[in-house]
């Protein structure tokens, strides 16, 4: 199988065990009690299950868009009425956001039941009977709660440590660099009983290698968390992985390969990802619902979409020789300061954008058939309703230049409207998947490239050389395998940051790249030119003050 799914009938057991812990005057009636479940890792295994369920449920969701779309990455702008969606886009893209913004609540929630879960979690693993098993359990679902733990820091700063299942004792905020020496502290104790193979058995799981990432992560931004820089830490973390011998990085053939829906554990760049798959209810992994253009359905073989006998089908056209053209919504793009970055015409991380004149497979033009008024709103010619096809053509989104207005974030919508801004394709629409939008590529967090990558940024820093490696050295080392052309002579930050740019686009790391190399608070896109630095932490969100009001907000909110 292509995916590792940690049992669902873990749900249950634990739901039986809890029920029995609630009401100490009730007589337990199932066989299923601490003493005798879990046990077994395979026990341990399906007992984790809803810590993993946790995890996937919103990651490509509102930790995506709080992630991306509020850097230049990513932008998903009006079309009238389209996506407007109480102006929680605009309101990430041009940093305006207030503790009442829809991804901001959800982003936290999500967190917070990662963590909730896990306590839950803990609280039955640490009833079970002692032995090894036991010990790889808790270190496990600990080492998630870091994680979980991590996102809420890095996006949140001063956060609560809530770490007992059941205590009704609200706590304030913790401040941001006890929260990152306690994540340390968890992420350090789990490691000796955190598993080192990879592979299947391991996969969708964290492992040793997975722990010294997470640290090599909050290292590497331990200036931002703390004020205090842990470069040499950095690249010791590093070292740990690479020194382990069990990743490496794919060729230009199999770059992309990485992200499509057949992805799984034979990728050996990746550390740690989410499994997602599209039979799944929860999987909410629906990235080119958002990504592919509206006229791109049937090319790309969208949620069912298919050609049926035409050869060269028109998009747009409803009828006839089984023509199903199913439009995917098509509204999130980049912008042009992040497009910038893929310079190099050698790259194959090119080919993870639709740009330019769209074609078939066998070169010809893809056409779409309208009206004049549905190819361009402002039509005044005689005839509005009149047949109009084009070849499409998808051009880039241009910084403060909407048609309804330099200032304005809503682009028209009209067919010129919904084929503007270069599109991300990276995670390779699901051309296995005929019956719904959710996708089976799963989510890499922890790659053996970031792993690369931090460790040359560290040294750049000021942090010690070690095996052998520069700085220079270890990014020709990515780019050896990403381009044909030259490798570079020197480094500097701005190289690095470029270069993070070409490697993590669409994985979530960009808002924590921007934040560390100080390019937050720039001006790009649709009217992004607020340069308050408060925000690089969002506000403790309306939710989070309903539930504890304990908190106190971020300064500036």
């Amino acid at each position: 199988m292509k995916k590792i799914f940690i049992g669902l009938t873990g749900i249950l057991f634990i739901c039986l065990i809890i029920s029995s812990c609630h009401k100490i005057d009730v007589p337990v009636t199932s066989e299923l009690t601490p003493s005798v479940f879990p046990i077994t890792q395979a026990q341990f295994e399906e007992a984790s299950g809803p810590v993993y369920i946790a995890v996937r449920n919103d990651y490509s969701g509102s930790y995506f868009f709080c992630e991306d779309a509020s850097t230049d990455e990513a932008v998903l702008p009006t079309f009238g009425g389209n996506w407007l969606d109480g102006n929680k886009y605009v309101e990430l893209h041009r940093h305006t956001w207030t503790k009442d913004n829809a991804w901001v609540n959800s982003l936290w929630t999500y967190c917070e039941n990662i963590i909730g879960v896990s306590n839950q979690t803990l609280s039955i693993f640490n009833s079970a009977p002692t032995g090894a098993a036991k010990n790889t359990g808790i270190a496990e679902i600990k080492a998630m709660r870091a994680f979980a733990y991590f996102m809420l820091m890095d996006n949140y700063g001063n956060v609560p440590l809530d770490t007992l299942y059941g205590n009704t004792v609200l706590h304030t905020n913790t401040p941001r660099a006890q929260v990152f020496t306690w994540i340390e502290s968890q992420l350090k104790a789990a490691i000796p009983y955190l598993p080192t193979a990879t592979g299947t058995t391991t996969y969708g799981k964290p492992t040793q290698w997975f722990a010294y990432s997470l640290l090599a992560k909050m290292y590497l931004n331990a200036q931002v968390y703390t004020g205090t820089s842990r470069n040499d830490d950095c690249i010791a973390a590093c070292d740990e992985v690479i020194s382990s011998g069990s990743f490496a990085l794919e060729p230009m053939a199999t770059y992309l390969q990485q992200f499509y829906p057949t992805n799984g554990p034979s990728m050996k760049e990746f550390i740690f990802a989410i499994p997602y798959d599209a039979s799944v209810t929860s999987g909410y992994m629906f990235y080119a619902r958002y990504d592919l253009n509206r006229n791109l359905g049937i090319k790309y073989s969208y949620s069912g979409s298919t050609a049926g006998s035409y050869v060269d089908p028109v998009m747009n056209q409803s009828s006839g020789n089984g023509l199903i053209n199913n439009q995917p919504s098509g509204p999130r793009m980049t912008t042009a300061s992040y497009y910038a970055h893929f310079d190099d015409p050698n790259d194959i991380r090119n080919k993870q954008w639709l740009t330019g004149p769209q074609y078939w497979s066998d070169g010809t033009p893809i056409m779409v058939s309208t009206t004049n008024l549905g190819y361009n709103q402002f039509y005044t010619g005689s005839n509005p309703t009149g047949s109009y096809t084009y070849a499409l053509n998808i051009t880039p989104l241009v910084d403060n230049s909407s048609r309804n207005g330099a200032s304005s974030f809503d682009l028209g919508n009209d067919e010129i409207a919904w084929n503007i801004g270069i599109r991300n394709i990276k995670f390779y629409p699901d051309y296995t998947n005929t019956i719904s939008r959710n996708q089976n590529n799963d989510i890499p967090i922890f790659r053996y490239s970031d792993i690369i990558l931090m460790k040359a940024e560290a040294i750049l820093r000021g942090g010690s050389a070690t095996l052998g490696a520069t700085a220079l050295s270890l990014i020709n080392q990515i780019k050896a395998v990403r381009t044909t052309s030259s490798p570079l002579t020197s480094v500097t930050l701005d190289d690095m940051y470029s270069e993070r740019c070409k490697e993590f686009a669409w994985e979530s790391w960009h808002r924590n790249d921007m934040i560390r190399f100080g390019h937050y608070e720039d001006s790009w896109g649709l009217g992004k030119t607020n340069t308050d630095t408060y925000r690089r932490l969002f506000p403790i969100p309306t939710t989070g003050f309903q539930s504890n009001p304990k908190l106190v907000q971020n300064t500036g909110y």
